[in-house]
């Protein structure tokens, strides 16, 4: 197949669901298609550039921070990319993706959309995360002038894809995992000196609102084991100061940074739990990638995150917002070593069904499948 993945951002891997789109990318290269890429950036072998969007500075510095770029359409070069294509699959809800799925449709071609971005995501960076109001307002924004467009909608969660039934979302929703790629494995490494003889807590997700690394700090101050503790929060974001003031006061301060694969496989190796605290998450590719690696996660059982359902007993769940019950979870699993080091070899096994080379024989289904339709 020759496959057209149109998306605002694909270069730079500083996000997930542009890490994703280039895992994406390259195991299906690997399973023999053809795969091109409408996105902005540089013009590359097998890209087709588009412009970049600039919004006024304050606006511009809140999309940039959370590692995006927002695109729209070289009418010309984006006509070329949709008529070489077989299928074309959008994987974002803007400006871009708009001009595109319409041009397809004018011409006849085959397309499939992703459902990466959660309402919960935009509304949390304006604070306004818990008005029920704005999200609904948001998911029907969505669906009413984009996603009602396609027969065939990719939801990376069993939750997501609920979210989509009950918001009157019209397509067949195909429930593909975002996948784990097979560098995620288990793997025994020596603790490096800064980390010898310290209990390390890795979390890995943007440094915003929503995604709750400051309920992992508290948890932390309130740990009867908090000298021993060592956080690693990997990402960036805006709110990355105010997590840095919040840390100040632990003997061991988090360290903080935005690691590339190689390294966060070596940081999961010699870590000894993981926590996702995360409010809202459609499916949490990072916490899947912790447990794949052998890492007993701590996830906060939100009612608008897919994550939990990676937890295999209450022992893996807290409240969500609640920095004692996560502390009382972290207190358990340092004290019971044998158990986490048991636990973490069946969380492993558990992740398997998750694996990149299983969602892109499912992502080959749904594409053959949309090709079949647009035929009929």
């Amino acid at each position: 197949m020759k496959i057209l993945l149109v998306m605002d951002q694909f270069d730079e891997g500083n996000n997930g669901t542009t890490i994703s789109a280039q895992r994406f990318a390259k195991a299906l290269r690997e399973r023999g298609h053809e795969v091109r890429v409408a996105a902005s950036g540089k013009a590359a072998e097998g890209k087709y550039p588009m412009p970049a969007i600039h919004f006024l500075p304050i606006a511009d510095a809140i999309i940039k921070s959370q590692g995006m770029v927002l695109a729209k359409a070289n009418p010309i070069t984006l006509q070329q990319a949709i008529e070489w294509a077989d299928v074309i699959h959008f994987m974002m809800p803007f400006a871009l993706s708009r001009v595109g799925v319409r041009m397809a449709k004018e011409m006849g071609k085959p397309v499939t959309a992703a459902f990466h971005v959660q309402p919960e995501n935009i509304t949390s960076t304006l604070h306004m995360g818990k008005s029920k109001r704005v999200n609904e307002l948001l998911y029907e924004w969505f669906r009413d002038d984009f996603y009602d467009q396609f027969g065939h909608i990719h939801c990376p969660s069993n939750f997501i894809a609920g979210q989509l039934s009950a918001h009157g979302y019209k397509a067949k929703l195909h429930v593909i995992s975002n996948g784990v790629s097979p560098e995620f494995v288990p793997t025994a490494r020596k603790k490096e000196p800064w980390l010898a003889h310290k209990f390390v807590i890795l979390m890995v997700g943007r440094y915003s609102e929503e995604k709750r690394q400051d309920v992992l700090i508290r948890a932390v101050k309130k740990s009867r084991h908090a000298d021993k503790i060592q956080l690693i929060l990997a990402g960036q974001g805006p709110k990355k100061k105010s997590l840095i003031r919040q840390g100040f006061w632990l003997k061991n301060r988090p360290v903080m940074g935005f690691y590339d694969t190689k390294r966060l496989c070596e940081l999961m190796a010699m870590s000894d739990l993981y926590v996702h605290a995360a409010d809202v998450e459609i499916e949490a590719i990072a916490c899947l990638e912790a447990v794949s690696s052998g890492l007993v996660p701590v996830i906060a059982d939100s009612p608008l995150s897919a994550t939990p359902q990676f937890a295999l007993d209450e022992r893996s769940l807290f409240e969500a917002g609640n920095a004692k019950a996560l502390a009382e979870k972290i207190d358990w699993w340092y004290e019971h070593a044998r158990e986490r080091n048991r636990m973490g070899a069946r969380y492993a096994k558990s992740a398997e069904q998750y694996r990149l080379e299983n969602s892109i024989l499912q992502a080959e289904s749904m594409f053959e499948e949309a090709i079949r339709d647009a035929k009929a």
